[in-house]
């Protein structure tokens, strides 16, 4: 198994620099960039190149651009000034030394500064982050608490009016689109038309600080609830039906029947032998699950909620073409990303000390 790993460790590096070649390559023939934003700026609100051309902003700045030296709406411009603000984001080096430069620092993980914030990118995801760890985590806890007792039960009473029914209610909650639902829970919750229970934005109180220890608790529950019920509603369908059907093909199998036949108990058969081969798949899965919940933060959501987190924060970097955010991100949560894949292999490994990777790739 520690073959298997080294190898897999090694994969990354391969894969991480295909991920970022592909990206910044793919920048390049993107019209528009940081300076164009800047004259844009410019142009509708006045003089404001004093938070742009300033000290901080300038030696982390050699990312990516489309590497135009004529920008439109510039003509007004002196073209010294357009020739500093080159200089100061990086952009007046060639595109091969802009990528090495900066996978060189993002080897040693420094991750520049963002061109429109005056902080670091480090800083800034960190600011960001308890938004995304609460949605993520508490959508993915939620959904494996509800999904795998219901699906089992599904499975033990396979065709019965349990079944169909609830059948029915996941397939309707999963065509629910997730910012729909929000509204609905605004409007029904949070003082829209109806019942004003929950509070209609941010993740805790103004005065979250004055509180006491439970207090603090209950008041950052009582905001999470309705944008983790938002974010889970679709999670329950797919989560559930995978549970059930992997407990129907493992109750077909001879082991089962041959268990029956000893005596045991239906409860020990099925807690006692099916539940680790039927849950493979789904505890296994677990780590993946909560990545892609955790990076994949929906952006209406968030903007539902007022919820400052990851997913407007891409988005918003996307708009503005803030490269040091989209590449700093990319290549950080790229390499999560990565190491979480093999921490899922790990995951079959302890669930089910039978498989062997090494073995398999043999």
């Amino acid at each position: 198994m520690g073959a298997y790993i080294l190898r897999r460790l090694l994969l990354i590096i391969p894969t991480l620099l295909g991920i970022m070649i592909v990206n910044f390559a793919l920048v390049q023939f993107v019209p528009g960039g940081p300076i164009e934003q800047i004259i844009a700026n410019m142009e509708g609100e006045g003089d404001v190149t004093g938070g742009f051309t300033g000290g901080n902003s300038g030696p982390d700045m050699d990312t990516a651009s489309a590497g135009d030296t004529e920008y439109a709406g510039a003509r007004g411009l002196p073209p010294e000034f357009i020739e500093q603000l080159e200089k100061e984001f990086g952009f007046d080096k060639p595109p091969l030394e802009r990528f090495l430069n900066m996978m060189w620092k993002y080897m040693q993980f420094d991750f520049g500064t963002s061109y429109f914030r005056s902080i670091t990118v480090v800083d800034l995801v960190m600011e960001k982050m308890p938004v995304s760890i609460t949605l993520g985590l508490w959508s993915t806890l939620i959904a494996y608490l509800v999904s795998i007792p219901l699906g089992i039960k599904k499975a033990v009473r396979d065709g019965s009016s349990f079944d169909t029914w609830t059948s029915g209610v996941i397939i309707a909650a999963y065509s629910i689109p997730g910012f729909l639902f929000a509204i609905l829970l605004l409007v029904l919750f949070a003082g829209g038309s109806y019942w004003q229970i929950f509070p209609l934005r941010g993740l805790t109180s103004d005065n979250w600080e004055n509180f006491s220890l439970f207090g603090k608790i209950t008041d950052y529950f009582w905001h999470i609830t309705l944008p983790v019920l938002a974010s889970t509603i679709a999670a329950f369908a797919t989560l559930t039906l995978l549970t059930k059907n992997s407990f129907l093909d493992e109750i077909k199998k001879q082991y089962v029947m041959t268990a029956r036949a000893k005596g045991l108990s239906e409860r020990r058969v099925l807690y006692g032998h099916i539940f680790r081969n039927a849950m493979l798949i789904v505890i296994a899965g677990l780590p993946g699950v909560f990545i892609g919940v955790f990076f994949g933060g929906s952006i209406i959501i968030e903007t539902i909620f007022s919820l400052d987190g990851l997913g407007r924060l891409g988005f918003e970097a996307a708009v503005q073409r803030d490269y040091p955010v989209i590449f700093g991100t990319l290549f950080a949560f790229g390499l999560i990303g990565l190491v979480m894949g093999i921490i899922s292999d790990l995951m079959y490994v302890l669930v089910d000390p039978r498989i062997d990777f090494e073995k398999r790739e043999g």
